[in-house]
């Protein structure tokens, strides 16, 4: 067995260390958009892959016999990248995800399609706007620019961003609510962007917003061709150990 990890995730982590201490030989795979990501417990590598072709290249030369791909629900081409390069190599893949977060009684959801949707939703007259979606998408936004947005990012983004009102602020996850709650009120924030990632680490923000009854503009996640998926690393120990199909698949 040789087991590849597509990480990036709280849960890949865990899975890592639970594959360390099982001295179950695997490698980590880091997409590389994180300056300093966090150490793991196995060999690892950082970067893409070059498409299709170079992941299952990637897995033909290193003889992997599983992929879990156990990236953010949002790495969208990564994903559909390890479907396809697992059915052309003959091996299983599994993806190792968390549960998308659901409304409460309470919330002030406006539940969008895709970025672009978000983008739309902020049409309205200016607001201040935590915008919790990563780097890589903060442009989109230049689209409106009467908003005064407070960016919360991992890193300092390598250009300034193309939004006229910002504040970057720099912090890495898990949230606590009482921060969230300080972090909406000393800020004034009126309305919530974020991406339904799902997760534990990131939720306080929408618990704060609850508290505080302010509006969510929630950005639901791709869709992907069917695969396995589970929620747990042990149910992928299970996997790996007896090859049983996960109970859980995901549909188009």
């Amino acid at each position: 067995m040789n087991v590849l990890i597509l990480g990036g995730t709280t849960e890949a982590s865990a899975l890592a260390t639970a594959l360390a201490e099982r001295r179950t030989p695997a490698l980590f795979s880091y997409a590389g958009r994180v300056a300093i990501p966090k150490a793991q417990p196995l060999p690892t590598r950082v970067g893409g892959f070059g498409g299709v072709e170079g992941l299952a290249a990637f897995l033909a030369d290193n003889r992997i016999t599983h992929l879990v791909d156990a990236t953010h629900p949002f790495a969208e081409q990564m994903s559909r990248n390890a479907i396809a390069a697992a059915k052309q190599s003959g091996i299983p893949c599994l993806a190792l995800t968390r549960p998308p977060w659901v409304p409460q009684a309470g919330d002030r959801w406006q539940r969008v399609a895709n970025l672009e949707a978000a983008v739309a939703a902020l049409s309205g007259p200016p607001e201040r706007i935590l915008l919790a979606i990563g780097r890589q998408h903060l442009a989109a936004f230049a689209a409106q620019p009467q908003h005064h947005y407070l960016l919360r990012l991992v890193d300092t983004p390598e250009a300034p961003p193309p939004l006229p009102r910002h504040q970057v602020i720099l912090d890495r996850g898990p949230f606590t609510l009482d921060g969230d709650l300080a972090l909406l009120r000393e800020n004034g924030i009126q309305r919530l962007v974020c991406k339904n990632s799902g997760g534990d680490g990131a939720v306080a923000k929408l618990t704060a917003a609850r508290q505080l009854g302010l509006p969510v503009v929630m950005i639901e996640r791709p869709a992907l061709p069917s695969r396995q998926e589970v929620h747990s690393v042990e149910t992928v120990l299970s996997w790996l150990c007896h090859a049983s199909a996960p109970d859980t698949e995901r549909g188009v």
